[in-house]
């Protein structure tokens, strides 16, 4: 029984003293870990380990001494504060600071991969954050862009009709008929970042030729080529509308012998758009240009295509404004065609 106690009481005063050991290091050496000079860290933890190693030292001598006066451990022989006993105990104490130490730096990693976990989710809300924002900056744009086109073309039309429909019935009903197509395509408003059927497109632009033809007397000398099926094509709204606005605002559209000509080709998954009317250099009749139509296609063309587009605008020496577009353009019904 005594032989029991005696064991137990030898566990007690190594384990207690190990234990102590063991989370006093942790916790100043945790401490000493979040300083952030290097050269105060590199002097202060040695300087630990040692003062713990003299104070284990001490320590196990005065519980030794302790337990043996107490009777709680029977010794064979008197403890001796000796160089044996200094080494072992130095030894068993760099053996449990190099446990808490250990310890202290798994703590610490799982703390950081939390605070890392963290920053990433932060990052992808600020990212999320960030592309919410792109997208209404673009709808805003878009939005925008299409409130300084639509008004001016509507209230031009509608301008003429007035006028005409007092002097000529049937022609002001066509007027009136073109007129209400086109805004009843406007009136649908697709959203700022969505495309619409080109062939819609197509449609507006000769609803719109009508118009002006019935304005001039079936005078406009202007040809609308269309080559390739446009069927299941999407395209920006509003882009076509604006180049052909800009033909019978600043286009010479009565020339005898230079027609004034819009061409839309799709092949190969490209889609290119052209323009070329002459400039209308007559006297009393030209119209200064702020190319603010020219800017509103540029920004949307990019707002669409991001830098996968070509837009090239210029008068050659013939006297004729040329407008380009070529853009990727993906036919989803050929597609589906070749996979059947």
């Amino acid at each position: 029984m005594n032989k029991g106690f005696n064991q137990l009481g030898s566990y007690i005063s190594v384990y207690s003293l190990a234990i102590l050991t063991f989370y006093t290091h942790s916790y100043f050496f945790e401490k000493e870990l979040k300083r952030e000079k290097l050269s105060t860290k590199l002097f202060t933890i040695p300087l630990l380990i040692i003062l713990e190693t003299i104070a284990y030292t001490i320590c196990a001598f005065l519980i030794r001494h302790l337990f043996s006066y107490l009777h709680i451990i029977k010794l064979n022989s008197p403890i001796v504060f000796d160089e044996d006993f200094i080494v072992s105990n130095i030894w068993r104490s760099l053996y449990f600071i190099g446990f808490s130490t250990g310890y202290v730096y798994i703590l610490k990693s799982f703390e950081d991969r939390k605070k890392v976990e963290a920053l990433e989710r932060q990052s992808l809300v600020t990212q999320i954050e960030k592309q919410a924002l792109e997208n209404d900056l673009v709808q805003s744009q878009n939005n925008f862009l299409r409130s300084q086109i639509n008004p001016h073309f509507l209230f031009n039309t509608l301008n003429f009709i007035y006028n005409d429909a007092r002097k000529k019935a049937p022609m002001a009903a066509d007027a009136i008929m073109n007129l209400a197509e086109m805004m009843r395509y406007a009136l649908k408003r697709p959203e700022a970042s969505e495309m619409v059927p080109l062939s819609e497109e197509v449609e507006q632009i000769e609803h719109l030729i009508n118009l002006h033809q019935l304005r001039t007397a079936n005078t406009i000398n202007l040809k609308l080529e269309v080559t390739g099926d446009l069927f299941g094509l999407r395209f920006p709204p509003l882009i076509l509308l604006t180049l052909v606005e800009n033909i019978f605002k600043h286009g010479n559209v009565t020339h005898s012998t230079q027609p004034a000509i819009i061409k839309i080709e799709y092949e190969n998954d490209n889609l290119n758009i052209s323009t070329i009317n002459m400039v209308n250099d007559v006297k009393g009749k030209e119209h200064e240009s702020h190319h603010v139509g020219i800017d509103n296609i540029n920004k949307r063309l990019a707002n669409f295509y991001k830098d996968e587009y070509i837009f090239r605008y210029y008068k050659d020496p013939l006297n004729r404004y040329i407008t380009e577009i070529d853009v990727p353009v993906v036919n989803p019904m050929a597609r589906l065609n070749l996979n059947l």
